[in-house]
């Protein structure tokens, strides 16, 4: 069986920016230590996961339709184009990409949605039939977690491997049901807030009692403790545009078929067949 390795580009330029115990210069003086940490780390991940297939995504610079949802989805990122360029990691973008040309893995960019939208399209195209492994630590893949797709934490030693186990024994809850999760106790990380009085252990308890957001939004009266019944009819619209924010689905188009991504590791480098 074919095993597929996609990597949050983005997401591991970031980790291994921002993680690099020092700053590293070439011969002209040009910092490359995000570079170097990348493809460290993608060397890495290569040699754990053995794919036959790889593909790398990042984000493009565009409108985020998700934000025509709710304005404040990921208002709380930085403007990297207002940053110095010794503290941004896309300063560096030019050289990954060309080790990644260098090791002969396929990369793209977004053009019209999110790398998560383009990462659920090959997921969900591609899952049944093949093992695939997304590499990031975006924890909105959880929920396109099953026996044939697994989400690969890289830490070094420390790399953690996320199976429908893992969510079941962290959240209580099965992967198809994290979206819904997600949507009750909101997102930090993409500036999405959930609902009061609804904190990881009560969105579990109340995932197992009714099983989705929808059937718990239909039956909120139900709801035992009076402050999370009142929080969950208070939110009831916030709480569905959140769910439209969180879940992934397979409508992107996707930048390459399977058989243009075939992989075959060979030490440093690599070559596409």
């Amino acid at each position: 069986m074919n095993r597929f390795l996609i990597v949050d580009g983005s997401n591991l330029l970031f980790q291994m920016f921002f993680g690099m115990p020092a700053r590293i210069v070439n011969d002209q003086g040009k910092a490359i230590f995000g570079t170097l940490g990348f493809v460290g780390a993608l060397l890495k991940i290569i040699r754990k996961v053995e794919p036959t297939h790889i593909v790398v995504l990042f984000d493009g610079e565009h409108e985020n339709e998700r934000s025509g949802l709710d304005p404040d989805y990921k208002a709380n990122r930085i403007d990297y184009s207002e940053v110095p360029e010794e503290e941004n990691p896309f300063s560096q973008i030019d050289d990954v990409y060309a080790a990644l040309d260098f090791m002969g893995i396929k990369h793209a960019e977004t053009t019209d949605c999110e790398t998560d939208d383009l990462i659920a399209a090959y997921a969900l195209s591609f899952g049944e039939e093949n093992e695939i492994v997304i590499s990031s630590f975006d924890s909105d893949f959880f929920q396109l977690i099953t026996d044939q797709v697994s989400v690969l934490r890289y830490r070094g030693e420390k790399t953690v491997i996320c199976t429908p186990e893992y969510i079941k024994e962290k959240f209580d809850i099965t992967p198809g049901q994290y979206a819904d999760f997600k949507s009750l106790t909101g997102d930090t990380a993409d500036h999405i807030k959930g609902a009061e009085k609804v904190g990881p252990k009560t969105a579990s308890l109340l995932m197992n009692e009714f099983g989705t957001l929808e059937n718990i939004l239909a039956h909120a009266d139900r709801i035992k403790k009076p402050s999370v019944r009142e929080s969950i009819i208070k939110n009831a619209e916030k709480l569905k545009v959140n769910y439209k924010l969180i879940k992934l689905d397979n409508h992107a188009l996707v930048p390459f078929e399977l058989q243009e991504l075939e992989y075959v590791y060979k030490g440093i480098t690599g070559s596409v067949k």
